[in-house]
């Protein structure tokens, strides 16, 4: 704290004041000396009083030397200071990740957002330290350099795969030139494309799969259609043949049209919540009466095990539907050799849920690696067996959409030899 002199008028009061105190202890004094004197006869009493008055008189003519009064006051903290935390606030305030660099690239301040998502980054330290990306290097001395601002896409793969938007903008100081700023600094703000990235690639994985299992049945069709109007013009039994497959292959892309729709429509509602309510007993007996005639087809047995007591749950009639022709469907397709499937209803045996509906079949179950990828559009354990059972690949993600639109959850159980355990928890 700086210490000035003041001459403020307290100030000057205080040393008049002072002033006065020792002019007057002074003249107490030099009144005792004159009062000796006359008292012992050395001068007469007029002389003593003349002689008093005189030298008063004196020393109120004399200047005493001026006290100096002093105190302590707030020095202003120095302007950059200030700037420093406006630019730190401003970086707190966002939800993005956002640094804030000086001209060696140290990492002068981090928002919580930056240190969730960069737990390495230490406020002292290089950025170097914690991201080695060569792209963000390259951006962070173009930016130094030129004093403009720099957008890169940031690619990382470890651990995880992730995408980020990182826009470096300079900050600069009022009336200095940037190169020659030794306090120059640049704000560093990260923005996650890795969702929309993810969407993209699903996308584009959609409509490449979508395209090629369409392909497929298209090119059947048109080699029939090309054999019918030539060699098979006049063949009778050909022409029958042909026509029976070339319905199937027509049916097979209908089916994949209607999937496609669905999932999409499903897709689109999928955050609004149903209201209805369903009686999930009755609804399974009716899944389970659709399904009969495909069942003998396959020799297999439908059982089905309901517990005594409500079963109501609230939801979308239709879709719950679909979820349950589907995987009993899907039971029947693949359980081939088990000689029965079951459907089980009970109470939820997961807090949070209400019901649980299990479909077990006694096929040969699938490897546990696949396991967690059985939902995604057109996953295929064994696509050329898949396409002979007239799956379209769809299936399992549409009743996984359709049961996260219920709030539900979706479990999967199976190993080789043991069948397949599908269970459905519904709130």
């Amino acid at each position: 704290m700086d210490q000035p002199q003041l001459n403020s008028p307290a100030s000057r009061a205080s040393a008049a004041g002072a002033r006065l105190l020792a002019q007057a202890g002074l003249i107490a004094g030099i009144f005792g000396v004159f009062a000796v004197l006359a008292l012992f006869g050395e001068i007469s009493l007029v002389a003593a009083v003349i002689g008093f008055l005189v030298v008063v008189a004196g020393v109120a003519m004399l200047p005493l030397p001026q006290q100096v009064v002093t105190r302590t006051v707030e020095v202003p903290a120095p302007a950059e200071a200030s700037e420093d935390a406006t630019v730190f606030a401003v970086a707190d305030a966002l939800a993005d990740p956002c640094l804030v660099l000086d001209r060696r690239g140290v990492v002068l301040h981090a928002n919580a957002a930056a240190h969730r998502q960069f737990p390495s980054v230490r406020s002292g330290n290089p950025l170097t330290f914690s991201l080695r990306n060569p792209q963000l290097v390259e951006a962070f001395d173009l930016a130094m350099r030129s004093g403009n601002v720099r957008t890169i896409e940031l690619h990382e793969t470890i651990p995880s795969e992730t995408w980020d938007k990182v826009v470096l903008s300079p900050l600069r100081h009022e009336g200095q030139d940037w190169l020659e700023d030794e306090d120059r600094q640049l704000l560093v703000t990260f923005q996650s494309l890795t969702e929309l990235k993810r969407v993209d690639a699903l996308r584009s994985d959609f409509i490449a799969n979508a395209s090629h299992e369409m392909r497929t049945p298209l090119a059947s069709l048109l080699g029939f259609i090309d054999t019918l109007l030539g060699p098979a013009a006049n063949d009778t039994a050909a022409r029958e043949k042909f026509l029976l497959i070339m319905r199937g292959q027509a049916e097979r892309m209908s089916k994949l049209i209607d999937d496609m729709l669905s999932l999409s429509r499903i897709e689109m509602h999928q955050h609004v919540r149903p209201t209805g309510t369903i009686e999930l007993a009755g609804l399974l007996r009716e899944v389970r009466e659709g399904l009969m005639m495909q069942a003998k087809a396959a020799d297999l047995e439908i059982r089905m095990t309901l517990f005594d007591g409500p079963s109501t749950v609230t939801g979308d009639r239709g879709q719950l539907y679909e979820v349950f022709e589907n995987l009993v469907e899907n039971a029947i397709k693949y359980g081939a050799g088990g000689k029965y499937i079951e459907i089980d209803l009970a109470p939820s045996s997961r807090p949070g849920f209400a019901q649980q509906v299990t479909v077990i079949d006694r096929g040969p179950g699938v490897e546990p690696e696949h396991v967690p990828r059985l939902t995604e559009r057109f996953y295929r354990i064994d696509a050329d067996a898949s396409r002979k059972k007239k799956g379209t690949g769809l299936g399992l993600a549409i009743v996984k959409h359709i049961v996260n639109r219920h709030r539900g959850q979706l479990s999967f159980k199976s190993k080789p030899g043991e069948g397949m355990r599908v269970d459905v928890f519904l709130p």
